[in-house]
């Protein structure tokens, strides 16, 4: 019997080239995000892919889609994302809790619905999608450092509370990712503040390159577990430290 994959976030970015990659493997993938005619697409293009309508941050519609799965080998947690870049001082009270309702809670949520079925699959694997932010702070990232320390934190309990049952539980904190979609939307859309993130940066990490990282600690055998696999881009060698060509 084919095994089943839920994949969060998958409209787009990560989310998306996971769902691709999983399915390319030849899972069962359950790709679920907010914006359907972007799933539909998505299925439409790729055998082995069903489009669910999925809000992480509503319990109504997690329980649906939970209820909705005869099984479930892997789970992703990759929906989230960042908003804003204002300093602590000046931070967003909605952004904070827009950033911890879709990291922090909405993994919670995935991962609670989901975990009774990981462990009856007899090897299942969690993924926890987090970022080098999870482990280094940076200025005006206050809220979303917060976030991804969150899930950081998060991943490393539920492996101590899982040792001796059939779940392996990794987590992907990737670094530099130029991803559809993320800086436009932590820059409220503003493409130009968006593009400078980037600007002169040779080759970052993209989406199919996290996705390729995903997959392959998915496909390891049922012993080995990664726990934390970081990657960045070779150009950046630290969180501030970033090469850059050109003017």
């Amino acid at each position: 019997m084919k095994k089943t994959a839920v994949v969060t976030g998958a409209s787009s970015g990560i989310g998306e080239a996971t769902a691709r990659r999983l399915a390319a493997e030849g899972y069962d993938v359950v790709a679920g995000a907010r914006r359907q005619d972007r799933l539909d697409k998505l299925a439409a293009e790729v055998p082995g892919i069903r489009p669910v309508s999925l809000d992480v941050t509503s319990q109504e519609s997690v329980d649906a889609l939970a209820a909705s799965l005869d099984r479930c080998d892997v789970l992703v947690n990759n929906a989230g994302g960042a908003l804003g870049a204002e300093t602590v001082a000046e931070g967003l009270l909605d952004d904070w809790q827009r950033m911890y309702d879709t990291n922090v809670l909405g993994s919670l949520r995935m991962t609670q619905a989901l975990l009774p079925k990981l462990v009856e699959s007899g090897d299942g694997v969690l993924v926890m999608l987090t970022s080098t932010a999870a482990l280094v702070a940076y200025e005006g990232g206050g809220g979303y450092v917060a976030a991804k320390q969150a899930q950081r934190s998060m991943a490393e309990t539920l492996r101590l509370e899982l040792v001796g049952q059939p779940v392996r539980v990794v987590e992907i904190a990737p670094g530099m990712v130029q991803s559809e979609g993320f800086a436009v939307t932590r820059f409220r859309g503003d493409e130009a503040a968006a593009a400078r993130v980037y600007q002169g940066v040779p080759d970052p990490l993209s989406s199919d390159d996290v996705a390729d990282a995903i997959v392959w600690c998915v496909t390891r055998p049922a012993h080995v577990n990664i726990d934390r696999l970081i990657m960045r881009p070779r150009a950046q060698a630290a969180q501030h430290k970033v090469h850059r060509v050109g003017g």
